[in-house]
């Protein structure tokens, strides 16, 4: 088998999981307990703040808030803002047309409460600007979020460009992170963040594990109710041996960064220049400002769900866009922000690799893709008609 989906997820690392396991043996008990067994647990819980702390640039691992995962992290943050922010009148929210729905559906709900979003149009090359961020901010705005690397496309917003923006404005700015997090250097005091969201199964670490980063003095709200674990801001247990594993991960993946990034770029370079050579086929997202891993296409012609079994059927996993979508029969909302037709945005592909994938993995897609691209448009009607000039082709050859 050949995993190339590590947007989706991430195989475990073997460092999490060790360190998952002794925590399950060594420190099991509950981290609110006061005799010296739970407050050896509780001693182990804060080594692992402080272990993402440093990771993330930030300086008092207090700031460090443990949730489920991404979306939860997203949902506290901007959630908790707005309402905090609507007793002083403030219910104007800055984001953009390609964000995750865990942030877009957060954003309508806040709308039918009376806030109003606008929503930033992508450039084609998937990028936000500081000037639109700049010219979008008003007298009553509250937040800006925007992600910090798209998880379709890859491309990489100019988030510290971005951060001073909002730092300049008086308003808090919030990034979800969840594509960049042990893939990308992260520094929330340089890049002027005041919240950040990452979820631990993107860089190896176990799933159902978050971070929710908010800065000293901004407000935060509770989305759980009932103890007073994480300085009173999310109830529940402390899932610790899930949390030790995650902060494991982050710190090996922030460690090995350099040397994965410069194995993977190199892998992600040879998929896109020969994926490039399919007539009628499209790169989306930036060709610089992109995520290591990620490499992204449109194929016109083809249905993407059709690739995808296909390739399946070649031991190669794939996706077509985000995992959280991946029921739906709509075209990626992601290109279709980006200018992509509807028609060609449906014959998308996403690849995306980490350091664990090989050159001969590499060798492999590049020969099945091909081959199953030219497959699918022998028995397509559609492509048939454009192929007779019944139809025009909507991508150059």
């Amino acid at each position: 088998m050949i995993y190339a989906d590590n947007a989706a997820t991430t195989k475990m690392s073997q460092t999490a999981a060790d360190a998952m396991l002794s925590c399950m043996g060594e420190a099991w008990g509950n981290a609110s307990s006061l005799y010296k067994f739970g407050q050896k647990t509780a001693e182990t819980l804060e080594a692992a703040r402080e272990k993402a702390a440093s990771c993330l640039g930030v300086a008092d691992p207090r700031e460090i808030y443990f949730t489920s995962g991404g979306s939860e992290a997203d949902n506290q943050a901007i959630l908790s803002v707005a309402r905090s922010s609507a007793k002083q009148g403030k219910k104007h929210i800055v984001s953009t047309a390609f964000e995750h729905h865990a942030v877009l559906h957060t954003l309508k709900k806040l709308e039918k409460e009376g806030f109003e979003v606008d929503l930033l149009d992508v450039h084609e090359n998937g990028m936000i600007s500081p000037e639109q961020v700049a010219k979008a901010i008003r007298e009553d705005t509250c937040l800006v979020t925007t992600m910090y690397a798209n998880n379709e496309i890859g491309s990489i917003l100019p988030i510290a460009e971005i951060g001073a923006v909002c730092r300049e404005r008086g308003v808090l700015f919030h990034t979800d992170a969840v594509q960049a997090a042990g893939h990308l250097p992260i520094d929330v005091q340089k890049e002027n963040i005041d919240l950040l969201s990452l979820s631990g199964h993107k860089f190896h670490g176990p799933k159902g594990t978050g971070i929710l980063y908010a800065k000293k003095g901004v407000p935060l709200l509770n989305l759980i109710e009932g103890g007073a674990q994480e300085r009173g801001k999310r109830a529940g247990t402390e899932n610790v041996p899930a949390i030790v594993g995650m902060a494991a991960a982050l710190e090996e993946a922030c460690a090995n960064m350099e040397e994965d990034t410069r194995k993977v770029v190199a892998m992600r370079q040879r998929l896109i220049e020969g994926l490039s050579k399919i007539p009628h086929s499209a790169l989306n997202g930036d060709t610089e400002r992109r995520l290591p891993g990620n490499v992204n296409f449109c194929f016109e012609g083809i249905e993407g769900e059709s690739l995808l079994l296909l390739l399946d059927d070649r031991g190669i996993c794939a996706s077509s866009g985000s995992a959280c979508t991946s029921g739906s029969l709509d075209p990626s909302h992601v290109l279709l922000s980006i200018g992509r037709p509807h028609e060609v945005a449906h014959g998308s592909l996403r690849l995306s690799l980490c350091a664990d994938n090989t050159e001969e993995d590499v060798d492999k897609i590049l020969q099945a893709v091909p081959e199953v691209v030219s497959y699918l448009r022998s028995i397509s009607p559609l492509w048939k008609e454009k192929v007779s000039g019944e139809r025009s082709f909507l991508l150059p050859e």
